[in-house]
């Protein structure tokens, strides 16, 4: 058998967290970085098993990244406190450590539940992650977001078939919320990278995007949810874009 440790970082997740630990009982170890949460997140970890260690945030890879350091264990399960493993994959991971890992990763589907509905199109669905993994042999890369698991050198992965279950926005308040943030991060990575932001970017990109979003990646067959979806990916590539010009113009 082929000891798993469970990592999940967190920051005011009480409404999560108990979910998420419970969802992982199949690991040998739960860990929680937590970066101050002042809503109770860390005693429902504590009581719920988990260990919990307290670490200012380092940015997403960052303080995923310590995640596994500390960990007891080399083989890495990493989750977000708003996710949940599904039962077939919890079974395909339990019988993969019990018969010993055949590489040095594995990604998995991401299935999003947005404002009370599962979303299987829009560009939503698979959204394989490579989340399950030897953190001798990969570690995560991002500096602002879309953190990702990089393995090394020429290290392949394989794929299981059970669903990341990700809980998403319940409203559309909430969603207008972590948009702000996020395009936040995005305009700062875009500025990092220098290469300014010519004015097309803010006046066709988001048009592009609404279209691929709602068309090409099937958004209608996502209802009213895939609407909602197409627009509010068309106004994260405004703001993104709108952001990071402002920013470059106060450098």
């Amino acid at each position: 058998m082929t000891p798993l440790s469970a990592t999940i970082i967190t920051f005011n997740e009480a409404g999560n967290i108990e979910r998420a630990i419970r969802s992982v009982a199949l690991a040998d170890e739960v860990l929680v970085i937590d970066s101050g949460s002042t809503d109770g997140t860390q005693t429902i970890a504590r009581q719920l098993g988990a260990r919990v260690v307290e670490e200012p945030w380092r940015g997403y890879a960052g303080q995923k990244n310590f995640a596994a350091e500390q960990a007891a264990h080399d083989w890495i399960l990493s989750i977000d406190a708003d996710e949940e493993v599904s039962s077939r994959l919890a079974g395909e991971i339990a019988a993969l450590m019990k018969a010993g890992p055949s590489a040095a990763g594995f990604d998995f589907p991401r299935l999003a539940r947005y404002m009370g509905g599962w979303v299987r199109h829009s560009g939503w669905y698979p959204d394989r992650k490579i989340r399950l993994y030897d953190r001798r042999r990969g570690r995560w890369a991002g500096d602002y977001v879309h953190e990702s698991v990089r393995m090394d050198g020429a290290e392949s992965h394989a794929s299981l078939e059970g669903d990341l279950l990700h809980y998403t926005c319940d409203s559309l308040s909430q969603h207008l919320r972590t948009l702000d943030r996020y395009t936040s991060l995005a305009a700062q990575e875009v500025v990092a990278r220098g290469k300014g932001v010519p004015l097309r970017r803010i006046t066709l990109d988001p048009m592009w995007t609404l279209f691929r979003t709602l068309v090409i990646q099937r958004g209608f067959l996502d209802g009213t949810r895939g609407l909602t979806i197409a627009w509010m990916a068309a106004l994260y590539t405004f703001l993104k874009y709108a952001k990071a010009r402002e920013m470059s113009r106060g450098r």
